[in-house]
């Protein structure tokens, strides 16, 4: 009930209560958390019920979880403080966190409460829920498992530290409008940020531009001074990221840029109004949005600008912690270890060299040595073009100093390579910090390998193809500094919290440490064949999709039929990715059905979801090609009930919550050798959703772990890939060669989705034809072929049950918790550092927080 609330009335005296008398079960605990839901209503608010909307009650309830987490948030910065703990610092350009309420209640074991008390109270704990907005600080899956990474960290007892960007606006919104993405702003702070706290007084400064100049210091050394030609004020924003079922918390911090003065009263007096605040709009810029177009060359240069701005502030921050815990300088190394996620934060190198050199006037060489000994490094891409470059111009116009630090550790490090590599002037080409074919660049991925003390893949694919390929040579150079990091995901999010109905049969089935300790799922493997665990997991599944059927009519307006296989192709849309081959096989059954009275399939709907970049005409491309084929699809009689398509708009963490357990069938189809490990493919089975995949990235692994006989492998695989490819494809062969895909690409040349426009979908039909750089249309045939094998499949219901949940029983080598242990002990040497809640005497007595 919206504007009052029934069945309770407020204390006679809402004081404060104390943490220390907080209850944590029972009626007791209940009537607590009313409480201090009235005291953050009233106090914090200002609001009465009467006047109330449904966001202030949102916000009231999420300021009562987090009164539970700063309890704990304080305890873990005295315990992290007290016992000096060595922390891990993970820079990240993204962290796509999804909301957090539902998440933190999880972690905290307050579901039972939070949702009786809103009963109590006349409310609807899932309505309010489902008022927060998602903070969309990432693009896919980079920010997506920097977020699952922080939760299993917290989860092990690991002090962490995660470092980013607080972008005033994040991931765009989707719409599809005539079939067509829309980008909408993504306004994520308009009710501002219940679970963040700001921290001006540990500001820093950013300079940027300018130039340099040499001078003599008092002990008669020659060091170099920075002159900026404009500063800007980093403003810390922390919040604290809960452990599940444990007393840690520990923090994510977030920049925003702000400028030095607001407001130039004398530019003002002068009546230059708007001039008097270019300096903070300009520099407020700076974090104002996620990744900003950057084919132009002042979105490259806002680019960097945010990535040396984020890391700066974040390094300086570190040098600040030290000085708290009046840990010497030279021991930071011994302090921190960073983790840079890809190479947006690969400029923390450099950065990290100046901060020590110029403004510490420490020498080289022991500088070098501290730097090279906190970092590793972590590449996620394959694609040579992904790698980040900044011209030589316009890096040099951002970060003058930089780029002459570039120079010295090149220079130095090429000396190096010429000894081991004696007379091998290709190898010292390859392997310099500089492009020197054609325009000159900065080349990013060098950077991090050569400053960092470990490089790990993300997969065991991935891995390999680092070492024999994109970075062969310095795995030449230095074979001890590569191993592999299979990627995971949260099980707290992705199956705790997404599928709580599978949540509660596990548990009751197994018990609930395996939420902790997921190897304890492989428990569940003699229940694979067990009649009555298969009705109650059927029953489950059909649960999930009925809920998500009712949504997709809300959303899009098409008519789904849950008991249809729900065959599921969401993620972010690139050509590698290949949702354009997914949706050439679609219209290949379609024009089976159509032409062929005897082919009788299983009732399928295709889901698709993700965003295409903005600026990446040939992915927005291929959803319009999607949206057309289901306007086709969904209106025809003839197959109305064998057959629906549909793009569920604006895929994110909050949606992949509602389709990763109603999905049944996983697609993972990317161009073998392209994609580094994927995440998505792991939620799926987690869920119990079978895959349909190449052996690609993490597909390999998760193919190995359920068993070949529980997964649907096609299409070549990565040498075969790069065979093809030096022999000289010619996918016009495949066309020529294949009646069904030849009829396919027909259809959609011809116009048949377009009302008879033969050039919208020209471009499209154009490359594939003439380039086809991702294999499309040499992978057709096996992946029709595999669609085939999974109709059979799941026309045996028992079986295919079966198999559900043995994906799921066999899908613990995918916890996030798995690979932050790999990493804790073998790149970050972090011990964990378990938390004893502090009481209200200690917290008298005051807590340092890091």
């Amino acid at each position: 009930m919206m504007g009052g609330m029934t069945n309770a009335a407020p204390p006679s005296d809402p004081g404060i209560d104390t943490l220390d008398a907080a209850p944590q079960h029972g009626a007791e605990a209940v009537e607590f958390f009313k409480r201090a839901f009235y005291n953050n209503l009233f106090y914090v608010q200002g609001k009465i019920p009467s006047l109330s909307s449904k966001h202030d009650y949102y916000l009231a309830l999420a300021l009562s979880v987090r009164d539970r987490m700063l309890h704990r948030w304080i305890s873990t910065a005295d315990a992290y403080t007290r016992h000096g703990s060595r922390t891990v610092v993970y820079f990240s350009a993204e962290f796509l966190m999804g909301p957090y309420l539902g998440n933190n209640i999880l972690n905290l074991g307050l579901e039972q409460v939070a949702r009786q008390a809103m009963a109590d109270l006349g409310l609807d704990y899932d309505d309010l829920l489902a008022c927060e907005d998602e903070p969309g600080l990432g693009n896919g899956g980079l920010g997506r498992l920097a977020a699952c990474f922080l939760d299993s960290m917290a989860t092990l007892q690991i002090p962490s530290i995660g470092y980013g960007i607080r972008y005033e606006f994040g991931i765009f919104q989707q719409e599809i409008v005539d079939g067509q993405q829309v980008e909408k702003t993504d306004k994520w702070l308009r009710y501002a940020n219940a679970w963040e706290l700001i921290r001006p007084e540990w500001s820093v400064e950013v300079k940027f531009g300018g130039t340099t100049e040499r001078y003599t210091d008092e002990h008669e050394r020659v060091r170099t001074r920075w002159l900026p030609q404009h500063v800007v004020v980093g403003v810390p924003y922390d919040t604290p990221i809960m452990g599940y079922h444990c007393n840690n918390a520990n923090t994510l911090r977030l920049w925003c840029a702000e400028a030095t003065e607001s407001f130039d009263f004398s530019i003002f007096n002068r009546g230059d109004y708007y001039g008097a605040v270019n300096q903070k709009v300009a520099s407020e810029n700076l974090t104002k949005v996620l990744y900003p177009n950057d084919e132009a060359l002042a979105g490259k240069e806002l680019r960097l600008q945010q990535q040396f701005f984020f890391v700066s502030c974040s390094l300086q921050d570190m040098m600040r912690i030290l000085r708290t815990q009046g840990i010497p300088l030279k021991r930071l190394h011994e302090k921190f270890s960073a983790q840079l996620n890809d190479t947006h934060p690969a400029i923390a190198v450099v950065e990290l060299m100046r901060l020590l050199v110029d403004e510490n006037a420490m020498e080289w060489d022991e500088a070098w040595n501290i730097t090279t000994r906190t970092f590793a490094y972590t590449n996620h891409t394959l694609l040579p073009e992904a790698l980040e470059r900044w011209p030589l111009a316009l890096f040099g116009k951002v970060l003058p100093r930089h780029l002459e630090l570039i120079y010295e550790i090149n220079a130095r490090f090429l000396d190096q390579v010429r000894i081991r590599f004696f007379g091998d002037d290709s190898r010292v080409s390859n392997l310099s910090l500089i492009d020197e074919s054609g325009e000159r660049y900065v080349r990013m991925a060098h950077l991090a390998c050569v400053g960092s003390h470990a490089i790990n893949g993300v997969a065991a694919l991935h891995t390999e193809l680092l070492k024999t390929d994109l970075l062969k040579d310095f795995y030449a150079l230095w074979p001890e500094k590569f191993s592999n990091r299979t990627n995971g995901v949260t099980p707290r999010r992705w199956i705790a919290l997404s599928n709580p109905t599978q949540t509660q049969l596990i548990s009751a089935t197994i018990g609930e440490d395996w939420v902790r300790d997921l190897t304890q799922l492989r428990k569940l493997e003699p229940c694979a064949q067990d009649s009555a665990f298969q009705d109650s997991w059927e029953a489950i599944k059909l649960g999930n999709k009925t809920q998500l059927a009712r949504i997709i009519k809300e959303r899009t307006g098409v008519t789904v039929d849950p008991k249809s296989m729900f065959d599921v192709h969401v993620k972010r849309i690139h050509e590698y990715k290949r949702q354009h081959l997914n949706i050439l096989h679609v219209i290949a059954l379609y024009h089976r059905l159509r032409s062929d009275p005897h082919f009788d399939p299983q009732p399928r709907t295709f889901l698709f979801g993700g965003k295409a970049a903005p600026g990446y005409h040939l992915a927005k491309l291929i959803i319009r090609l999607i949206t057309a084929v289901g306007e086709v699809i969904n209106r025809d009689p003839a197959v109305r009930d064998r057959l629906k398509v549909v793009f569920f708009p604006n895929f994110n963490v909050t949606n992949g919550q509602l389709i990763y357990p109603a999905a049944e069938l996983s697609e993972q189809i990317s161009t073998a050798g392209k994609e580094a490990s994927g995440t998505g493919n792991m939620k799926f089975c987690m869920n119990g959703a079978l895959t349909i995949g190449t052996q690609d990235g993490a597909n390999i692994e998760i193919c190995r772990e359920v068993g070949p006989e529980n997964f649907f492998m096609f299409g070549l695989s990565a040498p075969e890939v790069y065979e093809l490819k030096a022999r000289g494809y010619n996918p016009r062969k495949y066309y020529e060669g294949n009646a069904e895909l030849r009829q396919v690409i027909d259809l959609v040349r011809d116009g048949f989705f377009s009302r008879g426009d033969t050039h919208v979908f020209k471009p499209l039909i154009d490359g594939l034809l003439d380039q086809d750089p991702y294999l499309v249309l040499a992978d057709f045939q096996s992946y029709a072929d595999c669609h085939r094998q999974v109709d059979q499949a799941y026309a045996d219901r028992r079986h295919w049950c079966e198999m559900s949940i043995l994906n799921t029983a066999r899908s613990d080598s995918f916890s996030s918790d798995r690979t932050i242990r790999e990493y804790a002990d073998g790149t970050w040497r972090v011990p964990r550092v378990p938390v004893r809640l502090l009481s209200e005497r200690d917290l008298a007595f005051g807590s340092s927080r890091p």
